[in-house]
């Protein structure tokens, strides 16, 4: 599935000997990943197609016209498009001209070069992996190193990843992202300071039931526990009196494999909490504290009247979703960051499709969690499949496989507003830039 690359910001830029170029920003999970120039995309596609071919998806062309602004913002569109196209395939992103490429742009737009230095990973008890890495190691290199310092086996990694968090002064935990394998973790750090942001290592699945894969292995139950301590800690798993009595006596007696497997059947265990949004279902001017996971939303919605509602969105029922940019935040800092992003999913509510839209800054993150239940429900599927293939007839094996083709969804971004940074002394400057400038 693509990820979430967009470009909602350009910059028009003049070079020391006058000539003037257009430098993109280049942003991931809606945060500033890089800054980058339509050469340097050019030169990397013919190195892109050298290696894959024609699989690599068509790259904007050239204009060998002056360039006028509705141009430059049909460029920038194309480009951004084009790199959620490109990331489809996976044996693209796992290679070493996509991340070496990305690498240095990363490196370059935030001036840090590659040197030793030290990278803190926090668990969820708040203890601290102090790892001596390359400010260049990607967080697939850095994950690897973690889990294995916590005895983790290599091919339980991929039940993981890092995430950036915040804790907030009331005790309130955030999920910020997660960060892309191919991101460089310490780089992407530096750029979020201004957040408070740090480092974690969690769980990324949301089939809850996913936790018997990792029973057989002491650090992975570390841990799952740990975790589910803390989103009990934090509210946002909801044992009833009679399940926190047993959870606190098994806790007592550290029997973490029965405490993992009684927490299954706690309210939203294994989902992902969002911070409390807006949102306009059933009306407009609803709020709601939303949780994700194990094949639905489940919301807690407080109507304009102060009533509150308890809704299950089933993800079977989303036919597909998109994130849209709404603008930036010109709120002061100390009267809250305004939401400037939403997510809308077309939905089947009694027999007929509406959109339902959550305004969130955590948009991104939210469609990650769309897009992780939709791929865990087409491998089950799959191994499903395989192993009914000798007792099915033919003829029920092509229903089955139309079946599961109709319930795949799609994303999209939508850039409703876009930040062009012009210059006081020249509005028309994009008509007089060359296509040998960019």
């Amino acid at each position: 599935m693509k990820l979430h690359f967009t470009i909602p910001v350009s910059e028009r830029l003049r070079q020391t000997f006058g000539s003037r170029y257009v430098l993109y920003s280049l942003y991931l999970e809606g945060f500033l990943f890089c800054k980058v120039r339509y050469s340097q995309l050019h030169h990397w596609n013919d190195q892109l197609r050298r290696v894959f071919g024609s699989t690599v998806p068509a790259f904007p062309p050239k204009f060998y016209l002056a360039m006028t602004a509705s141009m430059a913002d049909e460029r920038r569109s194309q480009l951004e498009e084009y790199l959620q196209n490109v990331t489809v395939d996976p044996s693209i992103t796992n290679s070493d001209v996509f991340i070496s490429f990305f690498r240095k742009l990363q490196q370059d737009t935030f001036k840090i070069q590659t040197q030793s230095a030290s990278l803190d990973v926090y668990l969820a008890d708040g203890r601290v992996i102090r790892l001596a890495i390359q400010t260049s190691d990607t967080a697939e290199r850095v994950l690897e190193v973690v889990l294995y310092k916590m005895g983790l086996s290599r091919e339980l990694m991929g039940y993981f990843s890092l995430f950036f968090l915040q804790d907030h002064s009331n005790g309130v935990l955030s999920v910020v992202k997660k960060v892309a394998e191919f991101e460089l973790p310490y780089v992407s750090l530096q750029s979020m300071k201004e957040l408070g942001c740090k480092i974690g290592i969690r769980k990324w699945y949301m089939d809850p039931s996913l936790d018997t894969m990792l029973m057989g292995c002491r650090a992975a139950v570390n841990l799952l526990y740990i975790q589910a301590l803390q989103e009990i800690e934090k509210n946002w798993v909801k044992p009833t009196d009679g399940q926190m009595q047993k959870l606190e006596l098994l806790q007592k007696e550290a029997n973490k494999t029965k405490f993992l497997e009684l927490v299954q059947e706690v309210q939203h265990y294994g989902y992902m909490q969002l911070d409390p949004c807006a949102c306009d279902y059933p009306e407009v001017g609803c709020s709601a504290t939303v949780h994700v996971g194990n094949k639905e939303i489940s919301c807690c919605i407080k109507l304009p009247s102060n009533q509150t509602k308890e809704v299950s969105f089933k993800i079977s029922r989303v036919r597909c979703w998109e994130v849209t940019f709404l603008g930036a935040s010109t709120q002061p800092e100390d009267q809250g960051r305004e939401q400037t992003l939403e997510l809308r999913f077309e939905y089947c509510d009694s027999d007929s499709w509406r959109w339902i839209v959550f305004y969130t800054k955590q948009a991104f993150l939210l469609s990650s969690c769309f897009k992780k239940i939709i791929s865990e429900q087409l491998i089950k599927t799959t191994k499903e499949d395989k192993e009914m293939q000798v007792e099915m007839p033919e003829s029920l094996k092509s229903k089955k496989s139309r079946i599961q083709q109709s319930q795949i969804a799609w994303f999209d971004f939508i850039p409703r507003k876009r930040v062009l940074f012009r210059p006081s002394e020249e509005d028309n400057v994009f008509e007089k830039i060359r296509e040998e400038d960019l």
